[in-house]
């Protein structure tokens, strides 16, 4: 028989590495992954914005290259329309200019009192239809000389006129908008050689008759 020690109670075997009874378990050493959790995110994170920065031009850069598309099909539909204008204009010009020794037939019948009966009616419907076409006449009696749109095909002094003037309208101009189909073929005077200096003199002269008065 065993003799037990006064004052000692024998206690179990404990474990080791166990909790003992009543004690608070410690908290167990975080994992690798946890631990590295947060640098996983940053990573992560920095990489999207670098995608996101490649989306971001990637977008730019169509949107520009459709802006410039854009630009280049405005300009090319605004020069096909002004090429169609102008050969649509180039084309009545053509036409109308074959018609002009016919205007000039009914021009000169007007001034002879032989525009009467059908020919006046036909004669003033086709004045009608080349106007709706933009035909314009121009040149009138008294206007000044201008080169750019008259033929001077006579030329004389006239002491009543102080610049070149037209002052006969051998053959009217015509013209469709800004474009001239035919100068006006006219007759000019010019102001009668020294009579500038004839003016200028007389003008002194009454000048200083004023001031001796």
């Amino acid at each position: 028989m065993t003799e037990e020690t006064p004052g000692f109670e024998e206690k179990p075997d404990v474990p080791s590495g166990a909790t003992p009874d009543g004690a608070e378990p410690k908290d167990a050493p975080s994992s690798p992954e946890e631990e590295a959790s947060p640098a996983g995110d940053a990573v992560q994170t920095v990489g999207l914005t670098a995608q996101l920065d490649q989306v971001r031009t990637a977008l730019n850069e169509r949107t520009g290259d459709l802006q410039r598309l854009q630009a280049e099909y405005q300009n090319y539909r605004r020069r096909v329309e002004r090429d169609r204008a102008t050969v649509k204009e180039i084309a009545v010009a053509g036409l109308l200019s074959e018609l002009l020794p016919v205007l000039d037939d009914v021009g000169r019948a007007r001034e002879h009192g032989e525009l009467v009966g059908g020919f006046k009616s036909v004669a003033e419907s086709l004045e009608t239809v080349v106007a709706k076409l933009g035909l314009q006449q121009f040149g009138k009696e008294g206007e000044p000389f201008d080169p750019t749109i008259h033929e001077a095909l006579m030329h004389s002094y006239a002491p009543d006129v102080t610049e070149t003037t037209c002052v006969a309208i051998l053959q009217p101009g015509y013209r469709i908008g800004e474009r001239t189909i035919r100068p006006a073929r006219v007759a000019v005077a010019e102001p009668q050689p020294g009579a500038a200096a004839k003016e200028e003199k007389a003008t002194d002269e009454e000048s200083g008759g004023c001031e001796e008065g």
